[in-house]
């Protein structure tokens, strides 16, 4: 399948060029973000908006093609994050400086885990973003 040059500019407007799992800014990134399919092309999932997400190339790397990884304090099977039917705030917070992710919920550990979310280099831009008040963005 492929995405049109039209439909991959609604996914980053709408993701406001972060990408939609870790937050990174595109603007910021030595490398191309990708659109991404949610549920994977593998797995029947369609070119529609609603199956798209803006990605980082890590997160995009890490999440290939699954929709569910293991809990790691609970240690059972789960479904990843969503950014098109889950809350970010429901499964996700900040670490008191902002440079981490923390996972709330099975879902949200589940997604911090497979996907990196905290990647060293991803927490040290964090925290250089921070200094010069790029980070967070803003929600």
């Amino acid at each position: 399948m492929s995405i049109s040059p039209a439909k991959r500019k609604a996914v980053a407007e709408r993701a406001r060029h972060l990408c939609e799992y870790c937050f990174s800014q595109r603007k910021y990134s030595p490398d191309p973000f990708s659109v991404e399919h949610i549920r994977p092309s593998s797995k029947k999932g369609s070119d529609e908006l609603e199956n798209l997400a803006l990605a980082c190339q890590g997160c995009n790397g890490h999440k290939s093609d699954k929709t569910s990884a293991l809990d790691p304090v609970s240690g059972r099977k789960t479904p990843l994050y969503n950014p098109r039917q889950d809350a970010w705030e429901k499964h996700f917070t900040w670490n008191p400086v902002f440079s981490e992710i923390i996972g709330l919920t099975a879902k949200g550990r589940a997604t911090v885990e497979l996907l990196r979310l905290n990647r060293p280099e991803i927490v040290n831009l964090r925290r250089l973003l921070r200094l010069y008040g790029e980070h967070p963005p803003d929600s």
